[in-house]
């Protein structure tokens, strides 16, 4: 069985469903309310679990009722958390998240700053037992950790690159493939033209130490641009897979779900085009559900999917 890690963090996600996003201060009354877990990681860690994989998630908690609540739902969607840390005394990551009638959101994260950055601990976890290794941003000391022993151990590594405060320039030289939401894109590369800015985070990809010939198929770069879909560079040349048309009821999670099921389409589909596809399907699937989790599909309904949209 394909396995999987997942590095970087989980969150507890309180999404109050509005009709418009507010623009000004105010009181607004919500129709709807649901709390879920998420986080960049660990959602992408439900949707490789969801599409058959093996998946362990590695990342931190407080000792807090939210973290055990944050790591009793890894655990139902079958989520490894073995190896996520909980630290006394620390309270753990949450978010608000508003999200209005066209499924647009708002949000509003607060990262627990009683959570340790250190990442040395990764140390004793054997990396060479995984097929491919992801990793958020948001927590960079554990990312740059896990792609150095993950590519010490000779195994792939895909970024979910997002915006963060840090500069993730070292993150996208480790990485073998780095997914760019159109944000992370533009703040790493201050070029709003996806080509030019994806050819610029491609010679920043090129200095992780692979040859030319290793480069050109590993060192892949993509952004993800909601509904129009993917774009990524391959032979030099500028490729499109567009998003796929459903009736969207909320985003939220949206880009986490398409990287954790891109972790999954790397390893078992014949092409980067086809892998591409893939995930642009299981993330608009997930669309389709309230919260970042509930929509997530399985493999077979994925499958399903694809075959109906051909």
């Amino acid at each position: 069985m394909m396995r999987i890690a997942c590095v970087g963090i989980t969150v507890q996600d309180r999404l109050y469903y509005v009709e418009k996003l507010p623009t000004a201060g105010g009181k607004y009354v919500a129709g709807d309310y649901r709390e879920i877990g998420g986080g960049p990681a660990a959602t992408a860690a439900v949707a490789a679990a969801r599409l058959g994989a093996q998946v362990d998630f590695i990342g931190r908690v407080g000792d807090d009722a939210t973290g055990q609540t944050l790591l009793n739902e890894l655990q139902s969607y079958a989520v490894n958390v073995e190896h996520c840390r909980r630290y006394p005394q620390a309270r753990s990551s949450q978010s608000a998240i508003i999200v209005d009638s066209q499924g647009e959101r708002m949000i509003i994260n607060h990262p627990s700053p009683d959570l340790p950055e250190d990442a040395a601990w990764l140390h004793d976890i054997d990396f060479s037992q995984y097929h491919l290794v992801l990793a958020d941003v948001r927590w960079h000391q554990g990312a740059l950790t896990a792609f150095t022993l993950a590519r010490q151990a000779g195994v792939t590594t895909l970024l979910d690159a997002d915006v963060t405060p840090q500069q993730i320039e070292p993150l996208v030289a480790l990485a073998d493939h780095a997914a760019f939401s159109e944000p992370g894109l533009l703040r790493m590369t201050g070029e709003s033209e996806v080509e030019r800015g994806l050819r610029m985070a491609k010679a920043l990809s090129a200095t992780n130490g692979l040859s030319s010939a290793e480069n050109d198929k590993n060192g892949q770069v993509y952004v993800t641009k909601g509904k129009q879909g993917c774009f990524w560079l391959q032979d030099n040349q500028l490729h499109h897979q567009p998003g796929f048309k459903v009736d969207v009821v909320d985003t939220t999670g949206a880009g986490d779900v398409f990287h954790g099921a891109l972790a999954v389409a790397l390893a078992s589909q014949p092409t980067i085009a086809e892998a591409v596809r893939y995930a642009n399907a299981v993330a608009a699937l997930k669309c389709t559900r309230p919260g970042g989790r509930a929509g997530i599909p399985t493999k077979e309904q994925a499958d399903a999917f694809l075959a109906a949209a051909v």
